[in-house]
């Protein structure tokens, strides 16, 4: 059963709501913005801490919370808490460690609009190696990132609306374009607010009327229980290393381009204690929503007799079988909210890569802004179809293509970030080595065939494991066998702290 025959006109009418409000969002945000680079890239730096909250969670979360993580704890059981665990808790650290001093310091360091135009200026890189390394990183992943949430979309349109698999994916692709083409970051950060409310409530909504269709939620863990005993065994199916290794997906954060971006646009340093405390009340109840989805989804599927093919569908059977057609509408506008909201954010961090640090660096060094952000927006469309061209296959799993990509900018940009930020004496060559460590070490403990006891090494020891230790340690060796900074980057470090205790 989908949507379009259960029920159908309902349906449509939300979710054609939803894409007419996001749309609307960006022509806001167009004729809202600043008309120059940092106003297209960076809002002009002046997001409230609610959208800088709402905006990094639901960019960071995407499909993965509404289908992947369900899916996990469908399958898996309880084990899925290591995730979400690790999530919370390196998310608060980035809150703690990264926010405020990124938000500084990319003033402080020559105003650095993107994550490579910050370490080009915080480590003074005139070869221009480093910049261009970090962005070959943000293009190379990203793509497969915004391929993974697309996959999503495809999936949505295919399970839910009966359309074909590869037009959800155009459809998905193209409502973001619309929004992002024109709007830019603010209406990408506009956007997301609003979706980051639309994914909570689906996500408390869903369990509560699930859990109330099999008796509550004691009588659902009973039912899920006898299922499959070992559902609330939180090391069924893992060893000890295999727990860490999922706890560890919280190292990623301090990597991950598309949500810090957002520590930089906020509009003060002092609202970030704020943020904080939205963004973790926000993740934490969307995460144990995901959860209890899973756990009743057991139970649901077994009492009516019914079969699941594929795990990640779980909220969208929900969608269909639990609610009135309006309300289903409203909820598979959530998972293109979660979808949406991450894909916006990769596209807009590409396109300004592709234009700060490719196209203006080497190809025109003295572009106007009005050429720059006509550069982006080119940008915008280009990794769009060329993502669209790499989630063709509706089999991919939105979890492992996620996990990744996640693995690539954690290990790559994790430590770099940390230690750019709170050591003084950490050099360019450093920064060079760490990064390319990382990126390098997830790439070849994924692909390069290695087993570790029988088993690819991905699958016994999560790549940013390995990723993130080896780009640490090359990053100090190489600092210290190497001249330190110059004074001048001393001294940008010295008041990038100064305003901090300001």
């Amino acid at each position: 059963m989908d949507a379009v025959t259960s029920g159908g006109a309902g349906v449509w009418i939300s979710l054609s709501i939803y894409f007419l409000g996001m749309i609307a969002i960006g022509v806001y945000a167009y004729f809202k913005q600043k008309k120059d680079v940092e106003g297209y890239m960076l809002g002009g730096r002046n997001l409230s801490p609610a959208v800088t909250a709402l905006s990094a969670g639901a960019s960071d979360m995407s499909g993965w919370l509404l289908l992947g993580l369900p899916g996990y704890m469908y399958a898996s059981g309880i084990v899925s808490l290591w995730i979400a665990g690790g999530l919370t808790i390196g998310a608060f650290a980035n809150y703690l460690l990264v926010a405020p001093r990124l938000r500084v310091y990319t003033e402080v360091a020559g105003n650095a609009i993107t994550l490579p135009d910050f370490f080009a200026n915080r480590f003074d890189d005139k070869t221009h190696l480093l910049r261009m390394v970090s962005a070959i990183v943000v293009i190379m992943f990203f793509t497969v990132y915004t391929a993974a949430s697309l996959v999503g979309g495809g999936k949505l349109f295919e399970s839910s609306l009966g359309l074909d698999y590869g037009l959800g994916l155009w459809v998905t692709a193209g409502v973001v374009v619309a929004y992002t083409l024109f709007g830019g970051f603010l209406a990408v950060s506009l956007t997301d607010f609003v979706q980051g409310v639309i994914m909570l409530i689906a996500m408390l909504l869903v369990p509560f009327v699930a859990f109330n269709e099999i008796g509550g939620v004691s009588a659902g863990m009973d039912v899920a229980r006898s299922v499959n005993p070992e559902l609330f065994n939180i090391m069924s199916g893992v060893s000890v290393m295999g727990a860490i290794s999922l706890a560890a997906w919280g190292l990623g954060y301090f990597g991950q381009p598309h949500i810090i971006v957002r520590f930089m646009a906020i509009r003060s340093v002092k609202d970030v204690p704020v943020a904080c405390g939205i963004g973790m009340g926000w993740m934490i109840l969307s995460l144990i929503g995901a959860l209890f989805v899973g756990v009743s989804g057991v139970a649901y599927i077994h009492n009516k007799g019914m079969s699941l093919d594929d795990p990640e569908t779980i909220f969208l059977v929900f969608s269909q079988l639990l609610f009135h057609p309006l309300i289903g509408g409203f909820l598979l506008a959530a998972i293109l909210a979660a979808i949406m909201s991450t894909i916006s954010s990769q596209l807009l961090v590409v396109s300004s890569s592709l234009t700060r640090d490719v196209y203006k660096l080497f190809l025109d060094k003295e572009a106007s802004e009005s050429r720059q952000i006509m550069v982006g927006r080119t940008s915008v469309v280009l990794v769009a179809v060329l993502a669209i061209m790499l989630a063709g296959d509706k089999d991919s799993s939105v979890l492992k293509m996620v996990s990744h990509a996640w693995a690539g900018f954690g290990a790559a940009f994790g430590p770099l970030v940390l230690l750019s930020l709170m050591w003084k004496r950490m050099n360019y060559q450093g920064a060079l080595a760490g990064m390319i460590v990382g990126a390098l070490t997830v790439i070849v403990w994924v692909y390069g065939g290695i087993t570790i006891g029988g088993q690819p090494a991905n699958d016994a020891i999560y790549s940013i494991m390995p990723g993130f230790v080896l780009s640490t340690i090359a990053t100090v060796v190489v600092s210290l066998l190497t001249p330190p900074p110059s004074a001048k980057i001393m001294g940008e470090f010295d008041e990038m702290e100064r305003q901090l205790k300001a």
